[in-house]
């Protein structure tokens, strides 16, 4: 399974793909930000957010999509434009049919630190580990969705085994 993982904003969003294999392994691939430009128009900024999400959804063939939720930003104008980048992302992924999976920051640092209130450093440490990678990745924000991904590999990987120990009790 290929997971691309987003950690949304107007003015960078930051993306990574992983990979789980069969043994429940992860694996890196790819990450990258999605910078726009602040003199552009606020369409044009979500438009290239778009375009580029779908060129990575278009190269790496993911097989699901996972976001960071929305957080309590510090204005509401932040927190809509927040929301509008993370909808031309959630809208690339629809384009090309691919579940998409929303996570809590909080829930996001559980799975991947062991607490919800983990810092950004430990949230690196962390994905530098779990990836087994040599160096951080460029970015908090590749963090961040890598973070992301590898929340939805272990979340998936459990949801799995509820629907198989449902199945098995109804037979």
């Amino acid at each position: 399974m290929a997971i691309l993982g987003i950690d949304p904003g107007i003015g960078v969003t930051g993306f990574s793909v992983i990979e789980e294999d069969a043994a429940g392994r992860l694996f890196y691939r790819r990450s990258g930000d999605v910078r726009t430009n602040t003199k552009a128009s606020f369409s044009q900024r979500l438009k290239k957010i778009y375009d580029q999400i779908l060129w990575v959804i278009d190269t790496e063939k993911p097989t699901a999509v996972a976001l960071e939720d929305t957080f309590m930003a510090k204005n509401v104008k932040s927190a809509l434009k927040l929301g509008q980048a993370r909808g031309v992302a959630i809208l690339a992924a629809a384009c090309r049919n691919l579940p998409v999976y929303d996570y809590a920051p909080t829930a996001v640092k559980m799975a991947v630190v062991g607490h919800g209130a983990a810092g950004k450093g430990q949230v690196q440490q962390m994905v530098l580990h779990l990836l087994c990678l040599k160096q951080p990745l460029a970015s908090e924000h590749q963090s961040d969705a890598a973070a992301v991904a590898i929340c939805h590999a272990h979340s998936a990987r459990f949801q799995e085994k509820i629907d198989l120990s449902k199945k098995t009790a109804r037979s």
